[in-house]
């Protein structure tokens, strides 16, 4: 037979499970549908928990007070001994929850956090816990119970529902918090690439990413269907709170050093005063290791693997495509036809490489019967920072000399940018771009033509002038000698003079034939339409490689290649329009 307190766990568990399966199946939806309730339940569940505090430490026991006496903390130590360090491990829930919101930057600004967590949410917890101590010095038998015991009974209900509210809401920080984390790891290249779905047109950090999505929602269900107690999981969330605080406290000291370049006195003192508290708790945390404290160091030791893995094996790809690439000399003996025939279309060649031509190509001008007429290598390439201007999103070189009609494109984008535009979108701003590369290029080889034919012209007048090779020396070189004879002419202006001297190229650089010529060759191309040449890569570890890398690398690397999105997907690209070549990389 079961007993009755057993039936209410049970029933507990299942509701509990209801309720995640709900919150994790309107994620979907995205946070702005819902997002407009958080601010006033939140609002009054942070004032009903100073509320009631306060109540209760005015009505039970005011003296509790004397708790900010730090002597108290003293005399904790010495008359509970081992129970008392154990119990820091407990102190550490008070203060859950920060690491969420500081972890969901992409909706809240540090300054908000900051301000919140300031005026609302201490002053409330600590009115909150106040009361609950006033509220077990007159009845110590409800420690186990302490927060809805000291629930007055008329507010009792209310109460029950605004805290099952922020807690569903604590819960969708949490959820948000990873899907941003997630994102800018793969932003980094820390990641295997996933769908990623944005929820908003308005507001950039919201989006969805299925597979994380359900993946923690199995894992949720799990948790609360093996542990069924809040026992097991504060223990859990304990170690990876004051994980947390460890690796940030760690990371600031990074940057404080390297970044900040602060005085080394201060530095040393950071993590002297932080970490020493920190590791403190965390030897107090780690006696839960099997009481549910192992949960977050199994998930951290298989997200660090996966992530590791990742990194690794796209950073030994990324070196044989350095090691591989093509030379120049040899681009340079096919000729202007590249060995085959050159039709009139433009052809957006992805790789990973920002200079050199990547060795994929040699497999189009094998495998093709006939290349484009223009062709971009396009490099797409996330830097450190939140965002990139759209003026300075793509930096353009060329490659080879112009009647190749070869460049090479570099898009930028910040680990916060939305890759959401439509490839027509996306096409519309690198032709834009490259149109503006060919004008800029065109007007700068002008120029230096034209200081290139000043300069010439005023050593030649020099050597025909005999007092200009005299007493003056040198110092004539620098002034062309023409400029005493600007206003000679009658009805001629030295602004006039001037803008005669120079040539058609920087007078109209529309009349320059060879841009001309260029700009209706790149038009031509765009009418024919674009064409992404995309590389169906196999990543392999070589015969004399370790067997620790041919496992990594051939199995586990390759079995997260296999299963994460391609690239071809990541890019929002036509598949209409999609060229693959197979090839493998020896790493």
């Amino acid at each position: 037979m079961f007993s009755q307190m057993d039936l209410f766990a049970g029933a507990l568990v299942i509701v509990s499970i209801i309720i995640l399966v709900a919150l994790f199946s309107i994620q979907r939806f995205g946070t702005g549908k819902v997002g407009f309730m958080f601010a006033p339940v939140l609002a009054l569940w942070f004032f009903s928990l100073g509320s009631i505090g306060l109540y209760n430490l005015v009505k039970y026991d005011i003296s509790v007070v004397r708790a900010f006496n730090p002597i108290y903390i003293y005399l904790f130590f010495k008359k509970n001994g081992k129970d008392a360090w154990s119990a820091l491990g407990g102190c550490v829930l008070c203060i859950t929850g920060a690491e969420a919101m500081f972890a969901d930057l992409g909706h809240f600004s540090v300054k908000a956090i900051q301000i919140a967590f300031t005026f609302v949410v201490f002053p409330c917890l600590l009115l909150a816990y106040m009361g609950q101590a006033a509220y077990l010095m007159k009845y110590p038998d409800s420690a186990n119970r302490i927060f809805y015991d000291s629930v007055p009974d008329s507010l009792f209900w209310p109460v029950f529902v605004l805290a099952a509210l922020a807690a569903m809401i604590a819960s969708q920080a949490m959820i948000s918090a990873t899907f941003s984390c997630i994102k800018q790891a793969m932003a980094l290249g820390c990641f295997p690439r996933l769908k990623i779905i944005h929820t908003s047109r308005k507001r950039m950090g919201q989006i969805y990413i299925p597979v994380i999505n359900w993946f923690l929602m199995i894992m949720c269900v799990v948790v609360v269907s093996i542990f069924q107690s809040t026992t097991d999981i504060a223990n859990a969330y304990g170690i990876a709170e004051v994980g947390v605080m460890l690796v940030s406290s760690t990371l600031v000291t990074i940057v404080m050093l390297l970044i900040w370049q602060t005085n080394l006195l201060l530095v040393l003192c950071f993590p002297l005063v932080f970490g020493s508290v920190e590791l403190l708790y965390m030897s107090a945390v780690l006696s839960k290791i099997a009481e549910g404290g192992w949960l977050p160091l199994a998930f951290a030791s298989v997200f660090l693997c996966v992530m590791y893995i990742w990194n690794y094996g796209s950073v030994l790809k990324y070196r044989s495509e350095v090691r591989e690439k093509i030379s120049m000399d040899f681009l340079l003996d096919l000729g202007s036809t590249l060995g085959t025939v050159r039709v009139p279309g433009i052809g957006l060649l992805y790789n990973e490489l920002v200079q050199g031509i990547p060795s994929i190509f040699g497999q189009f001008l094998l495998s093709l019967p006939a290349i484009h007429s223009t062709i971009v290598f396009v490099c797409i390439k996330y830097v450190p920072v939140p965002m990139v201007r759209l003026e300075e999103r793509f930096l353009f070189r060329r490659v080879g000399p112009k009647d190749y009609h070869m460049f090479r494109c570099v898009a930028r984008y910040g680990y916060k940018d939305v890759r959401k535009e439509d490839h027509h979108v996306f096409e519309q701003l690198l032709v834009a771009s490259l149109e503006k590369f060919l004008r800029k290029e065109a007007q700068d080889l002008a120029l230096e033509r034209n200081l290139l034919e000043s300069d010439l012209d005023s050593v030649s007048v020099a050597s025909r002038d005999p007092e200009a090779s005299g007493s003056y020396g040198t110092e004539e070189l620098k002034i062309p000698l023409m400029h005493e004879r600007r206003f000679d002419e009658s009805g001629t202006s030295a602004s006039e003079e001037t803008t005669s001297a120079l040539p058609s190229s920087v007078m109209a650089l529309d009349e320059d034939p060879s841009l001309e010529y260029e700009l209706s060759a790149l038009r031509e191309a765009i009418d024919s339409g674009f064409t992404y040449l995309l590389a169906h890569g196999d990543v392999r570890a070589k015969k004399k490689s370790f067997f620790l890398k041919k496992l990594v690398i051939n199995y586990f690397y390759a079995f997260l290649r296999r299963n994460c999105r391609a690239g071809a997907a990541n890019m929002s690209v036509p598949h209409m329009n999609i060229l693959q070549v197979g090839m493998t990389y020896m790493v």
